[in-house]
């Protein structure tokens, strides 16, 4: 993960592979989860940021930008090649892995701050002995369709 190592995106990661008993592969890429077409015609494969093939479950660990505005991270002067701003082309892709992923039989499953022990600005806690239990019972739930 590089430059992230130290982000909650890593810590649950983390605390995950610990429940699984398996390492993820890291913002790994398959080659049907694709982005829009940019100006030459070239699909980016879409990274997800956690997949256990063993398992056939990816996580993706959704910070508050990806439910709200963010100006910071939306970037609403500059369009991308979807044609909007970054904000909407995130619930675009986000909702793109929440149909492809299941419709190539893998499981999603969605974790969010306000599923751990976070703070108002959804910055975890860290909190170990919080998040394991709560982690092991959203990985364990059968069918995630409430989660995404």
């Amino acid at each position: 993960m590089g430059a992230r190592d130290d982000s909650d995106e890593a810590y649950v990661i983390g605390l995950c592979n610990r429940i699984l008993a398996e390492t993820a592969l890291t913002q790994h890429r398959f080659d049907w989860l694709l982005g829009d077409p940019g100006a030459g015609g070239r699909r980016v494969r879409l990274p997800v940021e956690a997949y256990w093939p063993g398992h056939r479950l990816v996580v993706e660990y959704r910070e508050l930008h990806h439910d709200r505005p963010v100006p910071h991270f939306d970037k609403p002067d500059r369009l991308t090649v979807s044609g909007v701003h970054r904000g909407e082309q995130r619930a675009l892709y986000d909702a793109r892995r929440e149909t492809e992923i299941p419709a190539h039989g893998l499981r999603l499953v969605v974790v969010r701050p306000s599923d751990l022990d976070a703070d108002k600005r959804g910055r975890l806690r860290r909190d170990e002995a919080a998040d394991l239990p709560v982690l092991r019972r959203i990985l364990a739930q059968a069918g995630d369709e409430d989660r995404v």
